[in-house]
């Protein structure tokens, strides 16, 4: 958490005394939402988040009163309103159960993904979305911005490099086609 600028000369007198404010009060206040939360972490946020709504509401709030308690309030709301929402998607993750099962990944499959990490990654890109997204030459130049003689050219260094990374294995590419991937 990062206090606001310090004070530099020619800056408003309004700006130096939410400095001084904010220095002046930031640990204590996160200090007594731990307390309150229990987590660090999430106090540090709520009170930083609490600052940023206290500076621009700063002219309007009664410096001869409380602004410590104002920020306090406001950081604690926050808290709350965060508490509720995480409740409440937990409550519809609960309501659609549990998730489907999914069978593990094929061998091959594992042998094409580990294959396709070794090489570059335009190469590998272009390679996936030609072969396994089933897109034209022309499309796969317009999705990655590159001229179409440059997509060709990562497509066949691609292929060179996989048929070199997957020989003698059961993706041999001289004896076999590229596996379709599920997706899913």
């Amino acid at each position: 958490m990062r206090p606001p600028p310090q004070n530099v000369p020619g800056r408003g007198a309004d700006e130096r005394d939410f400095d001084a404010f904010y220095t002046a009060s930031v640990g204590r206040l996160v200090g007594q939402l731990y307390a309150m939360t229990g987590d660090l972490a999430e106090s540090q946020d709520v009170v930083q988040e609490a600052f940023a709504r206290a500076w621009e509401r700063w002219s309007e709030l009664d410096l001869n009163g409380a602004p410590e308690a104002w920020v306090r309030t406001v950081a604690w709301r926050l808290a709350v309103s965060r508490w509720r929402r995480a409740r409440t998607a937990l409550a519809f993750a609960r309501r659609q159960g549990p998730p489907a099962s999914v069978p593990p990944p094929e061998p091959h499959h594992v042998l094409l993904v580990q294959a396709l990490r070794r090489i570059p990654e335009a190469q590998r890109r272009a390679v996936v979305l030609h072969h396994l997204c089933d897109l034209t030459v022309e499309q796969v130049a317009a999705e990655t911005g590159c001229p179409v003689g440059t997509v060709k050219a990562h497509l066949h260094r691609g292929r060179a490099a996989l048929a070199r990374l997957l020989a003698d294995t059961d993706l041999d590419l001289r004896t076999t086609r590229l596996p379709e991937v599920r997706h899913g």
